[in-house]
């Protein structure tokens, strides 16, 4: 008995530590990258805002459904490896397009800016930056091991797919923030 004493001491001791660090860690993280595509920015713009037809495109997500729509957006479930309710923030044709985490009980918040700029080659600079924040101390130090920008260049190099190019992938400004 007074060896499982001991061990859940220690392991509380430990998991009290990371909490600490976790405490002193910036709840927020900001992420961009930047694609090039030879499409023109309608075209682009049409298949990012086409949530409903991105399971056919976009790699572990099954199926996406229109939740509500009203005077702060639209929110959608993207329904991958897990649930994730998006409301649709801000839309500006055909450049910039902002989507939120609409799930306040997750212990993550944030959100991702899609930004479209044409090239005078005719193609398309797609950046994504995301915006997040990780509110539980103990996530907040396991998110350190983490790649913060997994996910948008899954975005992007699904996005590339779409497009029949390669993904030609940049870092972009925002993450030197």
């Amino acid at each position: 008995m007074r060896r499982f004493l001991i061990a859940f001491g220690v392991l509380a001791a430990i998991i009290a530590a990371v909490a600490l660090v976790g405490t002193v860690l910036p709840a927020g993280h900001v992420a961009a990258r930047s694609l090039v595509l030879a499409a023109p920015r309608d075209s682009v713009w049409g298949v990012i805002t086409d949530f409903a037809a991105q399971p056919a495109w976009r790699t572990g997500l099954a199926r996406v459904e229109r939740v509500s729509a009203g005077p702060e957006g639209e929110v959608w479930l993207e329904d991958g490896s897990d649930p994730l309710l998006l409301r649709t923030a801000e839309s500006v044709r055909p450049e910039r397009l902002v989507r939120a985490i609409a799930d306040s009980t997750l212990p993550f918040g944030g959100r991702w800016v899609y930004e479209l700029a044409p090239l005078s080659s005719g193609g398309t600079r797609v950046t994504v930056t995301e915006e997040g924040e990780v509110y539980n101390p103990i996530f907040r130090v396991v998110s350190r091991f983490m790649d913060p920008s997994a996910t948008i260049r899954q975005y992007l190099t699904d996005l590339a797919a779409r497009f029949g190019e390669p993904p030609r992938i940049e870092t972009s400004p925002p993450e030197a923030r």
